[in-house]
């Protein structure tokens, strides 16, 4: 029996971090302030979404900042990121072959990200892949985003799924809360920034890298 299969974006199909980073540095520079943000060391803060990067940044420089002035500065981020949204950044190894797995045996598959859509369609887009998704929900796709249930519910329905067969196979505590609320299993990777330590959510699953999805799969549907 087939399985609906929903995937988070950043920090699950592709490491978008360092363009994200880079995009929120821009934002710094341009006025004069450096870039307080490291590609690496901060990839987790990158895939908390761009405000938590913005805060993060203004903490380290010692301004007095206030949410308003983060609500300033975010469309300056999102303007830099669209410039260069695919300069580092790539799907994540095996990630493209397991999902053309699933496509092989008729599972519907799609995406729920907390990126705004047009972003996240630009991304797919330019690397090629987003022809092989049923389905793209971004943050203002909906009037609410995940943790709310309602745009991984739309992302199933849309790829014509079925909530008691499906899988969110995502990163961070928002897609294990988002999967909990809306009553299917999390698989979390843990290759991502946090690692092994992903598994304080309790998951239902842990995925340490896409040659093992298969069988992950198979340990929360064993008729799959």
């Amino acid at each position: 029996m087939t399985v609906t299969v929903i995937f988070d974006l950043d920090g699950t199909l592709a490491d978008t971090s360092a363009d994200l980073i880079a995009a929120a540095n821009a934002c710094f520079e341009a006025r004069g302030q450096g870039a307080p943000l490291d590609p690496v060391a901060d990839a987790a803060t990158a895939f908390a979404g761009g405000r938590a990067m913005l805060r993060l940044g203004m903490t380290r420089r010692g301004l007095d900042w206030t949410e308003a002035e983060v609500d300033r500065d975010y469309p300056v981020l999102l303007a830099a990121y669209a410039e260069k949204i695919d300069a580092h950044t790539r799907l994540y190894p095996g990630a493209l072959a397991a999902v053309e797995r699933l496509r092989a045996r008729g599972c519907p598959v799609g995406i729920c990200t907390n990126k705004p859509e047009g972003l996240a369609e630009t991304l797919m887009t330019r690397l090629g892949v987003r022809d092989r998704f049923g389905a793209l929900i971004g943050a203002d796709t909906l009037p609410v985003r995940k943790p709310d249930p309602a745009p991984l519910l739309e992302t199933i329905a849309r790829v014509g799924g079925d909530p008691a067969r499906a899988v969110l196979v995502g990163d961070t505590v928002t897609d294990r809360e988002t999967a909990r609320a809306a009553g299917i299993p999390a698989m979390l990777v843990t290759f991502g920034p946090e690692g092994e330590g992903v598994s304080r959510l309790a998951p239902e699953a842990l995925l340490p890298h896409y040659d093992q999805f298969d069988a992950v799969l198979r340990s929360l549907f064993p008729d799959h």
